[in-house]
């Protein structure tokens, strides 16, 4: 009774303190804190697949360090994404816990979700470079980067030759020693009759 009580006169400060204010329109720009910084931005900022083939955005700050400090780790971060694109092992736990505790209006639940993900790749870029540069008003340096098209055809090709040579080899293997198998059957067969 006294948590009712509680909530009741919580609820009724909150709606007298309020109660005379006026909700102010926002705009979307209002809305998102980095409309702003991305009012002038081209499109690949915002979406770098729009360059067709691979391509991946890097950023960073403009820090203390400088200008080629800031480069060098936006065209990692962009490499990263497009090794990414290529080949991602993922690792993903995800746990849930709820309870239910008390019985009618004492009722009260407690739940907890927690969620953690891990994602290595291990990738060999050939060709990738810088494409394009872009520096924010908040001075953060973005960098498209992107991988020739046809090393990408190239390279899907080699892995799909390379994998069908190991497969190829891998079922002359298995073909060869069930042709073992057979005839070591059909010698024991034809000796042990006799």
């Amino acid at each position: 009774m006294l948590k009712k009580l509680l909530v009741l006169l919580v609820m009724s400060l909150f709606l007298f303190a309020c109660g005379d204010k006026a909700p102010e329109p926002q705009t979307a720009v209002e809305e998102s804190p980095q409309a702003g910084e991305y009012a002038n931005a081209p499109a690949w900022v915002l979406d770098a697949s729009l360059e067709g083939g691979l391509a991946a955005l890097g950023i960073a700050e403009i820090g203390p360090a400088g200008m080629q400090f800031a480069r060098n780790e936006a065209m990692a971060n962009g490499r990263s994404e497009l090794a990414r694109m290529i080949n991602v092992k993922v690792k993903d736990l995800t746990k849930n816990f709820t309870q239910q505790t008390g019985i009618g209006d004492e009722t009260t639940v407690e739940k907890v979700s927690s969620q953690v993900t891990k994602q290595v790749t291990d990738q060999a870029l050939q060709g990738s470079k810088a494409k394009s540069i872009w520096v924010s008003p908040k001075n953060n340096l973005h960098i498209l980067m992107v991988i020739d098209s046809e090393m990408v055809k190239n390279y899907v090709k080699e892995s799909v030759e390379t994998s069908y040579k190991n497969d190829q080899a891998l079922w002359q293997q298995f073909q060869a020693k069930k042709a073992h198998e057979e005839l070591d059957k059909e010698i024991e067969k034809e000796f042990s009759n006799k």
